[in-house]
């Protein structure tokens, strides 16, 4: 396969599109106040703690990336316990998790900047030996400046979703020599790995080696019993809870229309909406309202108070609390699959032991979506009518909720190993 040759002059060209995307996004930036503190990070000003030598450099976007990437992290400091670690993030709360796993002389930081002037000054401080990227992401100039100084890359958990697809296919002829940089792609399915190849990547470097996300022992902080969250919310033991995770607009207005059908034959159903985005529970409190609900905050709540839950639907506001309340639930609907926004990950609840539900839209997780349903291992829901019977369906037939949830629980452990493979696969190239 030819590969299109790569001109001196593109990390200037890139600059360019970098710079025309970032005042692009600037007022966004803005409004949703994306300037946190540590900002300078992504200026090329590294934090304190970085010690000589060649450490190996981990980039994982966000809080799911890093999540996943925590056994195989846990791996390497065994497999190379003299190895110093950076770990890069880009959002805040990516980076406070990422700090949480680094151990003593490990950095956690911010992504640079894709301006080839700032990368190669990062890369130029911390001199990595290795650069590992979680999961997908193309960042021109960074790419080239590691490959000229001979820094292997290797892109972990590799997912090319149908909307990214389609955007790379429109730029192949501007992504097809960056890809061809990276030493080696580890994709989750043969599906992503015939989309790397539909985008130019040479054969010899992709592998499929499956989703590290199924190597995750828990989501959660490992406690062994819940009942202190449903005594948050007030629950006693003949009610049951359902929740819905990671909701979007316009879908709280579904789940609340089909909650309140459902409390006509099932009084003993709470719900708990959990947004995508805890700053939007002021105005989701609202909407509750026009229901004809009391809006509970779970930040305000005071603990064990049985009439609290009474006509409440409960809002968390929150971060970090959302895979303890899966663990209390005893149904879990996953959102972000009403609408058109790709759902979320629905390994979370599964792993938990729950019946889960989502809706048709869940094009970011399309492979593990239709892995479950293949397994009878989950319920999809194409609307809210059948939201309301899908639920219905579980509430009325305990036996039925529990075999789906313990054909989730097979499913995970049957997919399990990636990481392990991941592992044995970037030895070639710890140095």
């Amino acid at each position: 396969m030819s590969v299109v040759s790569f001109p001196n002059s593109m990390p200037i060209f890139y600059d360019f599109i970098f710079l025309i995307i970032a005042i692009a996004y600037l007022p966004i930036y803005l409004f949703r106040r994306k300037f946190h503190p540590e900002f300078w990070q992504r200026l090329g000003f590294l934090p304190q703690g970085l010690k000589p030598g060649r450490p190996i450099w981990i980039h994982a976007v966000s809080v799911g990336e890093v999540v996943a990437a925590r056994p195989l992290f846990a791996r390497l400091k065994k497999s190379y316990p003299d190895k110093q670690f950076v770990i890069s993030t880009v959002t805040p709360t990516g980076n406070r998790i990422a700090k949480s796993m680094a151990g003593e002389g490990d950095l956690v930081t911010f992504l640079p900047l894709d301006f080839s002037f700032i990368v190669k000054r990062v890369i130029n401080e911390i001199n990595p030996s290795l650069f590992i990227i979680v999961e997908t992401e193309i960042w021109p100039n960074l790419i080239l400046a590691l490959q000229k100084k001979n820094v292997p890359i290797v892109s972990l958990n590799v997912r090319i979703s149908d909307r990214s697809f389609r955007g790379y296919r429109r730029i192949k002829w501007l992504l097809q020599p960056v890809l061809n940089k990276i030493s080696l792609f580890c994709a989750q399915t043969a599906r992503d790995a015939e989309r790397l190849a539909r985008l130019g990547v040479s054969s010899d470097k992709v592998k499929v080696t499956g989703n590290m996300k199924f190597d995750l022992n828990d989501y959660t902080d490992y406690k062994n019993d819940y009942t202190d969250y449903r005594l948050k919310l007030g629950l006693n033991s003949g009610e049951r809870l359902w929740v819905a995770g990671s909701t979007h607009p316009g879908e709280e207005e579904i789940l609340l229309g089909v909650y309140k059908e459902l409390r006509a034959e099932f009084t003993e159903l709470r719900l708990l909406l959990a947004p995508r985005h805890a700053e939007r529970s002021r105005a989701i409190a609202d909407i509750v309202l026009r229901f004809g609900f009391r809006a509970m905050l779970v930040s305000g709540l005071p603990g064990n108070c049985p009439a609290c839950s009474s006509g409440a639907v409960f809002i968390l506001d929150r971060l970090g609390e959302l895979a303890s309340f899966y663990n209390a639930a005893d149904i879990v609907f996953v959102g972000g699959s009403l609408v058109k926004k790709g759902g979320h990950n629905i390994l979370e609840p599964a792993a938990a032991g729950k019946p889960v539900v989502f809706g048709p839209q869940m094009f970011n997780f399309r492979d593990i979506a239709e892995l479950f349903l293949k397994n009878d291992a989950a319920l999809m829901a194409a609307d809210a009518e059948e939201l309301k019977g899908k639920i219905s369906l579980l509430l009325g037939n305990p036996v039925l909720a529990a075999g789906l949830a313990s054909r989730a629980s097979g499913v995970i452990l049957e997919n399990r190993g990636a990481t392990q493979r991941n592992l044995e696969l970037l030895r070639e190239f710890v140095l």
